[in-house]
């Protein structure tokens, strides 16, 4: 049996932005169920909702044996159960539509996804319509969906999304040249029933690309904007920035991720890196779904949508770029980010060099599994470069969790850097030589 950590949080006090009281939030679904195996109880956790269940899922997965076994399952515990096999990847709008419309008339009491963070996604957005009614873009934002919607059970098959516990779906609408979000509470799942028996037979690139969205989330999330503790700000706020909380499930998520991403990724039969891998995953949804994602999400969104990439490429491939530029921000979250991910403690290491290294380690690491190394390799143009600067400003909610400000000119720098693969270009030179990294740039976007 394998061990996992839990995690640990953070001594409270004064964070490095400046004195301030400790603030802490975490939203998740009501139960969380985690380990090999538990996929069996399927049946009766769903029965204890409803008596009727409509199962989300894509084509392929709907001929694997376990799909058929948790279906078996949910109709031997005196479930009615109706399947749409039909979830597409990316969740393009007109198949939630197709969905929908194909349920008149049918009684529908929980929704259950099983499959990757698409079927998820296409779970929580039906389960939204159908109590609420509309399209999908009457939906787009923040605090948009008016109440509780229908009991989702999620079932992830990949380790990577989180979408088992957070409260946004993201989907690709044909009229519009990037992805967009629904954000609510009301979106989070009942149950994340998380299974890694599940993933074993997930291929290798699906297992790299799942992983880099899992370490984009933690790092991301541990690095984001830290806002005023207001009492209102979990109210005002789907996605609050960093706090005590998330930075505990952040950090521990990248320990995980960094001890077992090239175990699993070169042997799908290691039980125990794929244990830790899906478990990681939890960890960086239970912080992205209160704290937020940023720049790498924000640029990824457009690029994704013209190159016609995977979600877990585009944002492992911008990652390092993006902590490049906001390290003068994050120096100290960045050295702790070095520890989490197995950096050597050097005797006389400052927190800066420490910080650097916490860079070039997840590009590492996440090149070491194949996400690509630049822009170009993942297959944007060089005439694209400004349109996905402009585009990735759009995504205020994202460009406004980045730790460092943004605009149209730093992004358009982070893209061109990510372009030629020039990482340098972005690190702020070590202390006596030019720049020096505990100060510049640190004015947090508020």
């Amino acid at each position: 049996m394998s061990t996992v950590q839990t995690p640990a949080g953070p001594a409270a006090g004064p964070g490095p932005d400046g004195p301030g009281d400790p603030y802490g939030l975490i939203r998740g679904p009501r139960q969380i169920v985690f380990g090999p195996g538990q996929r069996h109880g399927l049946g009766r956790i769903v029965a204890s909702l409803g008596g009727n269940a409509l199962v989300c899922t894509d084509g392929r997965m709907a001929e694997q044996p376990e799909f058929r076994e948790m279906v078996a399952d949910l109709r031997d515990c005196g479930v009615t159960v109706r399947v749409f096999a039909g979830v597409e990847a990316e969740l393009p709008t007109p198949t939630i539509a197709d969905c929908v419309a194909g349920l008149a008339g049918v009684p529908v009491d929980v929704v259950v996804g099983i499959g990757g963070g698409s079927c998820v996604d296409h779970a929580k957005v039906v389960s939204m319509l159908l109590v609420h009614g509309g399209q999908p873009r009457d939906y787009y934002g923040e605090f948009k969906v008016p109440g509780p919607a229908l009991p989702v059970v999620a079932v992830p098959t990949t380790a990577g999304t989180g979408s088992e516990v957070t409260p946004v779906a993201v989907l690709a609408d044909p009229d519009r040249e990037m992805k967009v979000g629904i954000s609510s509470p009301h979106l989070i799942p009942h149950t994340a029933l998380v299974d890694p028996e599940l993933t074993y037979s997930c291929p290798r690139p699906l297992t790299a690309h799942a992983a880099a969205d899992a370490l984009t989330h933690c790092v991301e999330a541990f690095t984001a904007v830290r806002r005023a503790a207001t009492p209102t700000l979990g109210t005002e706020r789907v996605f609050v920035g960093k706090s005590l909380l998330t930075d505990s499930f952040a950090l521990a998520g990248m320990e995980l991720i960094g001890r077992s991403l090239v175990a699993a990724d070169a042997d799908g039969a290691d039980r125990t890196a794929r244990h830790e891998l899906h478990l990681a995953a939890i960890y960086g949804g239970l912080a992205l779904g209160t704290a937020g994602t940023a720049a790498a999400h924000a640029l990824q969104y457009p690029i994704g949508a013209v190159t016609h990439t995977p979600h877990g490429a585009g944002v492992g491939a911008l990652l390092p770029y993006v902590m490049a530029y906001n390290l003068p921000a994050r120096v100290a979250e960045f050295a702790e980010v070095a520890t989490a991910l197995g950096v050597p403690d050097e005797p006389g290491a400052d927190p800066a060099g420490r910080a650097r290294a916490a860079v070039h380690r997840v590009a590492e690491l996440l090149g070491a599994v194949g996400i690509p190394r630049d822009l170009a390799e993942l297959g944007l143009s060089a005439d694209r470069l400004d349109w996905a600067a402009e585009q990735g400003m759009t995504a205020a909610r994202l460009v406004q969790n980045n730790p460092r400000p943004l605009d149209p000119t730093e992004l358009r720098r982070i893209v061109g850097a990510a372009y030629a693969g020039d990482l340098a270009s972005l690190l702020p030179e070590p202390a006596g030589t030019g720049t020096n990294p505990s100060t510049s740039g640190g004015e947090e976007a508020r």
